[in-house]
């Protein structure tokens, strides 16, 4: 059946729901967090009937959630959150995602925007020969299988230990840059092989390292204690787990399809497939979602290195950058939330989707313990982002989670023959926005007309009381795939 306005009931000026009752296979409702106009953009595509087949898994609680950023996916829409009951409860990949924790660190410097900005165009280009970026690229690092099984073990901490990483950065990480389930026997060889020299790229599609400075000050308490000011220069970096992770996600999908007939397991949708969490092959599909989960962290942290390498060849030795915070946006992890007024622990699965926890969460830094998590909404590559701070209702509303961006409006396929690269790329840098990438066709894929309005997004999360604006960052060089 096709979901119409007519099925969607208003909750809040920012909450709708499809009831349970829509679909006989539903167990709980299907809700969307969003603003009457991207509501309406979002029934344009198969995110709502995902959303509502998503509310079907076996064991999922509360409702099947989206985030204003939402797209069609596979299986689980982008955008989408669920919970399910610990530790009986399923477990999907498609959940998750084939880029397992693709996620976002903001680095920050002490320079001031209109200090460097005649040098923004050099700095693009070594930031461009230090990462390697590009569809398969390889970096500098070759791990041995001994070094590949540490990584996976040991995440970000691989990093610092072997000279690409700074301690200091570990307490700014989600989870400190590992999750300790991690079991690298459950990470395949070909996986292993495919990210053998992976470690410091970003590969391609909608990842990025890109400098931006900061606009705009919303919140100047918070601002301070996030180390944040106006005409602050910073550095984003978006990547995930590689192919690596893209070949965990492929193993146990495989895997799980097969399996579900043993737990008589049936899903609207095979790309939902999934098994129990505490069945053997949910917990070895767990420890590998962990596994490549660090090796991410590790990723993103030697990347770091390259960065902070670029930055002081251009600057020199004593301009320092600063890791602020790094998250993660498709992963699963074991928290606990409110269930039906109780306390319960519950698989909680962010694909597309940043954990959004208020003040007082006990990961945090000291500094940030009263204001609440960093949540690092980038937006396209010629508008802005954002950083944002968790709030206490979000732990009410989507299971302590936000949108992880601005989400796509077109596929890449329509937006290469929208957009014409070159002419994008000049225009691009007449606007002060300098960019170096692999391909023309990366630049097309990545335009953006191809992206929702990040500040309707943005609007949507802060007026529904689950995230505080604190600073829009807008880019003056990027570097894609």
């Amino acid at each position: 059946m096709k979901i119409t306005k007519a099925h969607i009931n208003k909750l809040e000026d920012y909450l709708w729901e499809i009831p349970k009752s829509f679909k006989p296979q539903m167990r709980v409702p299907a809700r969307v967090l969003a603003s009457e106009p991207l509501l309406d953009a979002i029934m344009e595509d198969r995110s709502l009937a995902q959303l509502v087949n998503v509310a079907s898994l076996p064991g999922i609680v509360g409702a099947s959630l989206v985030m204003p950023d939402v797209h069609e996916g596979y299986g689980f829409p982008i955008g989408g959150v669920a919970a399910t009951s610990y530790p009986e409860g399923a477990i999907s990949p498609g959940g998750i995602g084939y880029d397992i924790n693709c996620g976002v660190r903001l680095m920050v410097s002490d320079q001031k925007i209109h200090t460097i900005r005649d040098n923004l165009e050099e700095l693009a280009k070594e930031l461009y020969a230090q990462i390697p970026s590009g569809m398969g690229k390889g970096g500098q690092i070759r791990l041995s299988s001994k070094d590949m099984d540490t990584v996976l073990s040991k995440g970000a901490q691989w990093a610092v230990a072997n000279g690409y990483g700074a301690e200091e950065d570990l307490a700014f990480m989600e989870s400190k840059g590992r999750l300790p389930n991690a079991d690298p026997s459950m990470v395949s060889d070909m996986a292993k092989k495919r990210g053998s020299n992976q470690l410091g790229t970003i590969g391609s599609g909608n990842h990025f390292v890109e400098v931006d400075y900061v606009e705009e000050i919303y919140d100047d308490d918070i601002a301070e204690a996030f180390g944040l000011y106006e005409g602050q220069v910073v550095v984003l970096i978006h990547t995930g787990s590689r192919g690596l992770g893209h070949q965990v996600a492929t193993d146990y999908i495989r895997k799980m399809m097969s399996a579900m007939a043993n737990y008589n397991i049936e899903v609207p949708d095979r790309e939902l497939c999934c098994v129990p969490f505490n069945s053997s092959e949910g917990q070895d599909y767990f420890k590998a979602m962990c596994a490549a989960a660090n090796f991410a962290w590790c990723n993103r942290e030697v990347i770091s290195w390259e960065v902070r390498t670029a930055w002081q060849n251009i600057f020199g030795p004593d301009i320092p950058l600063k890791l602020m915070y790094d998250v993660a946006h498709n992963i699963a992890k074991i928290e606990t939330h409110k269930v039906n007024g109780q306390e319960a622990e519950v698989i909680v699965h962010r694909k597309g989707a940043t954990r959004a926890f208020g003040p007082g969460f006990e990961e945090l830094p000291l500094i940030y313990k009263d204001h609440g998590q960093p949540v690092i909404i980038p937006g396209s590559m010629g508008t802005c982002s954002y950083v944002l701070a968790g709030t206490a209702k979000s732990r009410e509303l989507t299971f302590g989670s936000c949108c992880h961006g601005a989400g796509r409006r077109l596929s890449r396929t329509a937006a290469k023959k929208q957009v014409n690269a070159p002419v994008l790329k000049e225009r691009l840098k007449d606007e002060g926005i300098f960019i170096e990438a692999g391909s023309f066709k990366g630049i097309a894929e990545e335009a953006p007309i191809a992206y929702k309005d990040v500040n309707m997004v943005v609007d949507t999360v802060r007026e529904s009381g689950i995230a505080k604006r604190v600073a829009k960052l807008r880019p003056v060089a990027v570097v894609k795939g």
